[in-house]
């Protein structure tokens, strides 16, 4: 499944990239907070909470186009071409634990405990027909990430079990990692009103976090579908898609996709980078996920949830398809 996935995805990403640049969009002059989260315990399927990718918080500010620093402005040409730029700053949050949440020493074969505090800095660059954003991610992995402070703490707050192999998540160590990708937006019916469009779109990022190659394809149907490049989950994948101009007064689609990972490197799995004896289980070098949500943009604002069912990422991992929820509030000032 994972490799008919990516095989299909860049069977579109490749056919896009032949297509001529497209003309520029329209200015949009205001700032963009976003604020997302992510938990397993939103799931369609019983007991997958508190496993795996178990939480994502993140925090966003994406800038208003064309006002940027004349260095950071020339850079931005430099590396994506002509087009309406921004830039994107946040910081997120990645919590990952066992399935054996209550055992004190988990299991050797089963996902080490780890949280990762990371921020980004992307430059993006929009046509009328296309996204491009480049940019770095860096932080902490380990104890530094506070994935045992924010998992354990709330579940005190709920008066929930808190999770007991902590003591065993991965030793701290720091994150750098760059990361590109493009979206691109091809209308493609319209019907009384109603619109459907694909949106194919390529990525990936090398580090000491996780070095990946990203294909995937979207299908959208609603009004108002020019108004931004679709939505996106917190994880690896295209980051930088915050940034909306809502087209009309009322803009909603459904949407429905798939995307695939080759993996060539995952510090949450493989271990600490600087210790041979970290905890660690073999990775999946094939990684699909199928996504399902909907999005609304009414009065400067953008509310979208998605649904996301992802193949196995390690060798050793059980319970079939792993699934967890997305929930994103964007708002312009």
């Amino acid at each position: 499944m994972q490799t008919r996935i990516i095989l299909s995805c860049g069977l579109l990403a490749l056919a896009a990239t032949a297509l001529p640049a497209q003309a520029t969009p329209l200015q949009d002059p205001y700032g963009t907070w976003t604020i997302q989260g992510e938990n397993d315990a939103v799931s369609t399927l019983k007991g997958t909470s508190d496993q795996y990718y178990t939480s994502g918080l993140r925090i966003n500010w994406t800038s208003g186009t064309d006002n940027l620093p004349a260095p950071i402005a020339n850079l931005n040409h430099f590396l994506m071409g002509s087009g309406v730029q921004r830039i994107s700053i946040g910081l997120q949050q990645l919590i990952y634990t066992p399935r054996a949440t209550q055992d004190a020493n988990p299991p050797s074969s089963d996902r080490p405990y780890s949280g990762l505090l990371l921020g980004t800095v992307n430059l993006i660059n929009d046509t009328d027909f296309s996204r491009t954003v480049m940019g770095i991610q860096f932080g902490a992995m380990g104890p530094a990430g506070l994935g045992r402070q924010v998992q354990n703490g709330f579940h005190n707050l709920i008066s929930d079990t808190p999770n007991k192999g902590w003591s065993h998540q991965l030793a701290n160590q720091p994150i750098m990692q760059i990361q590109a990708g493009r979206i691109w937006r091809f209308p493609v019916a319209s019907l009384y009103g109603v619109h459907m469009d694909v949106l194919p779109a390529a990525s990936g990022a090398a580090g000491d976090y996780r070095t990946y190659a990203d294909v995937a394809t979207n299908v959208r149907i609603g009004q108002g579908l020019d108004s931004d490049f679709g939505n996106a989950t917190i994880g690896p994948g295209l980051d930088g898609t915050d940034a909306f101009r809502a087209t009309r007064p009322l803009a909603w689609y459904f949407y429905g996709g798939v995307e695939g990972q080759a993996v060539g490197y995952d510090a949450t799995l493989e271990g600490s980078t600087f210790r041979p004896n970290a905890p660690h289980v073999g990775k999946t070098w094939d990684v699909g996920e199928i996504h399902a949500g909907l999005a609304v943009m009414w009065h400067g604002m953008r509310l979208s949830y998605s649904q996301n069912w992802q193949t196995a990422q390690f060798k050793t991992q059980k319970a079939g398809l792993f699934n967890y929820g997305s929930v994103k509030l964007s708002v312009k000032f």
